[in-house]
């Protein structure tokens, strides 16, 4: 009698919405840019977002002699998945995406990124595929012309994806380990 009553008053949670999800990072769905990419892995094997849908997936565009914002940055997530679950982790894909694709080759990018956390993938194409793979994610990049021992300037934030594969946050650089594990738990309930 009691729950045809609550059913009656419109107490059976039908009419509630769910509540708003919140993010440490900048919730960004919706957006209608950072797609798609299709790049070689460091292993030769050709990817795209399809690969690993199932898994939240971060994306970072970097380089391998970068001095801070990148070995920082792969850290960062390290940490984040070492501060979850092993099964949460395990559906976690961490990308990263040379922007010097003339230094960072397939072997260079092997030995570097998994470096961090052996799941780790670098990611790496023509100049023009990673040009194209930029401009899609919104990613500026710059060479400094000093010689073989050069600089690139580039934008340090990262994209998370849910595991549908629809892009959800923008983490700025030096996102706290913690806050990225958090908000990866979120994408992965």
């Amino acid at each position: 009698m009691l729950l045809l009553a609550l059913l009656v008053a419109g107490c059976d949670g039908a009419d509630r919405k769910p509540a708003p999800v919140s993010f440490h990072a900048t919730d960004i769905t919706g957006a209608d840019f950072a797609r798609d990419f299709r790049l070689q892995d460091h292993t030769g094997r050709e990817r795209s977002l399809a690969d690993f849908r199932g898994k939240a997936v971060a994306i970072a565009f970097g380089y391998t002699h970068c001095p801070d914002v990148c070995p920082t940055t792969l850290a960062d997530f390290a940490l984040a998945l070492d501060a979850m679950t092993p099964a949460e982790a395990e559906r976690v894909q961490v990308l990263f995406v040379t922007i010097d694709p003339e230094r960072d080759t397939p072997e260079l990018l092997a030995g570097y990124v998994p470096s961090f956390h052996p799941s780790f993938l670098g990611l790496h194409g023509t100049p023009e595929a990673v040009a194209e793979a930029a401009k899609e994610f919104k990613v500026f990049y710059h060479r400094q012309p000093h010689g073989e021992d050069y600089l690139v300037d580039h934008s340090a934030g990262s994209y998370v994806f849910d595991p549908q594969g629809r892009v959800r946050l923008y983490m700025p650089f030096a996102h706290p380990p913690q806050k990225i594990a958090e908000d990866l738990q979120v994408l992965l309930r």
